[in-house]
This record gives C-alpha cells, structure tokens and sequence, in this order.
C-alpha cells in the first residue's frame, strides 16, 4: 500500500493508529459505565448495612419488650 492509502488525508493519522485509539476508547466508555454500576453498588450497600442494623436493633428490642410481657 501506499502511504497515501494509510494515512487519513485530512489529519494525516495512520488509519491503523486511529482503529487502535477508537477501539481504546470504546474500551474506556465500557469501563466508565462499570465503574459507575460498581460505585452505586457500594452506596446501595452501605444504605442496606444500615437498615439491617436499624432492623436488627428494633428486632432486640421486640424480644426484650415481649420476654417482659411473659414475666
């Protein structure tokens, strides 16, 4: 081939470096977008810790209150 034909006319990159850094990039978008599913995940569980310990803490207390009522 010639140099004409591997590199764009327009901003003289050669085509197989631009298919590369197109496809990087492809690569970067998919891993933001995992990341952003990974970082709400962790927020969600930090949000379902605290609910089963509120949960669990009212749970005691029930127990507590109804041994008393047995009494």
């Amino acid at each position: 081939m010639s140099p004409e034909e591997k590199v764009c006319k327009y901003c003289g990159v050669s085509y197989l470096i631009l298919h590369e850094f197109k496809a990087m990039e492809e690569k970067v978008k998919a891993m933001e977008k995992e990341m952003k599913f990974y970082q709400g995940s962790v927020e969600r569980e930090k949000s379902l810790q605290e609910m089963l310990q509120s949960l669990s803490q009212d749970f005691e207390q029930y127990r507590i209150d109804n041994e008393s009522k047995m009494e």
